[in-house]
């Protein structure tokens, strides 16, 4: 475990001269853990340009935290930028933008998503359940799109590094479409798995980027109500659980977006950011780094050498699949 005081004096090193990051996109940044690890990264003080994506609603409520961080932090520039992120065809649309205003981008950070406690399956218009949308498909086309201007850059996917399993992982139904196979305890598991398997291997192929799956841990943002559809009990009883264990043992938001900034500057990770005189993070075989809610690193050899081994090239001519007309 790296320890809270450890990591309040690694970001205290955050400065104009030492910081990593000039300019960064977060997608998700406009409620929970996105908008948390904004936060910490303005309240530093130094220079930075934001891509702050959120759906066209969201834009209202999310003016008043932007006038926020422009108060906390002159030097900052936020920059608003609507995308209705779980279509595909809009994350081509705004990651063209993106790559048309920047040369070189330092962070990209993926945390949108819920969990769908109902157990329906919800698909978007063009056919991809939500959560898998925005927690996988979504993700990985913002990475493959933003890749070229992320050199020595930095990617954190927030959903569930570590928590990978083989056996809730269904590598022939990757989109849980066949009869019975869609619940939240099969969803939640496959995305996770998902998105371990095809960040290990950009990894490996992408030395000069330095790709992180976060596991956020117990934090009470309020997100964990967005995928409860108002019918299911269980998931209802299942929420309130959740919401007691985060208020029992769980993280503040502050400490959340200090671990996170932490995740996103520390050479700890990588060894590019920061200086970091603690205990380096291990990677997997691929490069990957699988980060706890207490900012500690599993490699989880076992089951990911599973994956990768089983499921990898199978994901990948999948992902290629869906993906390939918005490449």
């Amino acid at each position: 475990m790296v320890s809270y005081t450890e990591i309040l004096s690694s970001n205290a090193l955050i400065t104009t001269s030492t910081t990593p990051l000039r300019v960064a996109v977060f997608v998700g940044g406009t409620s929970g853990i996105g908008k948390l690890t904004i936060r910490a990264l303005v309240a530093t003080g130094t220079p930075i340009k934001i891509y702050l994506l959120g759906r066209k609603p969201s834009q209202s409520r999310t003016l008043p935290f932007i006038n926020e961080l422009h108060t906390l932090n002159p030097k900052a520039e936020i920059i608003f930028t609507e995308a209705e992120v779980s279509l595909l065809a809009d994350v081509k649309r705004v990651c063209s933008l993106i790559s048309s205003l920047e040369s070189k981008i330092g962070l990209l950070f993926l945390s949108a998503g819920f969990a769908p406690w109902g157990g329906q399956r919800k698909e978007t218009a063009e056919g991809h359940e939500v959560a898998q949308a925005l927690e996988y498909y979504s993700r990985m086309l913002f990475i493959l799109r933003l890749l070229p201007f992320l050199d020595s850059g930095r990617v954190v996917s927030v959903l569930g590094g570590g928590m990978e399993t083989t056996y809730f992982l269904d590598m022939e139904d990757w989109e849980l479409k066949k009869e019975g196979n869609f619940t939240i305890w099969r969803a939640r598991p496959q995305y996770i798995g998902m998105n371990t398997i095809m960040l290990d291997r950009l990894a490996k192929e992408n030395p000069n980027v330095t790709f992180i799956h976060s596991l956020p841990g117990a934090v009470d943002t309020g997100n964990v109500r967005r995928g409860w559809d108002g019918k299911s009990i269980l998931g209802w009883a299942f929420i309130r659980f959740i919401e007691g264990v985060n208020w029992l043992v769980g993280f503040s938001g502050e400490e959340s977006g200090q671990r996170h900034l932490f995740q996103s500057t520390s050479a700890a990770f990588g060894g590019r950011g920061v200086p970091w005189s603690g205990e380096a993070g291990r990677a997997t075989a691929g490069g990957l780094f699988l980060v706890s809610n207490k900012c500690d690193c599993t490699p989880n050899t076992k089951v990911v050498d599973q994956l990768r081994d089983k499921g990898q090239e199978k994901l990948w001519e999948h992902t290629m699949e869906i993906l390939g007309p918005y490449l």
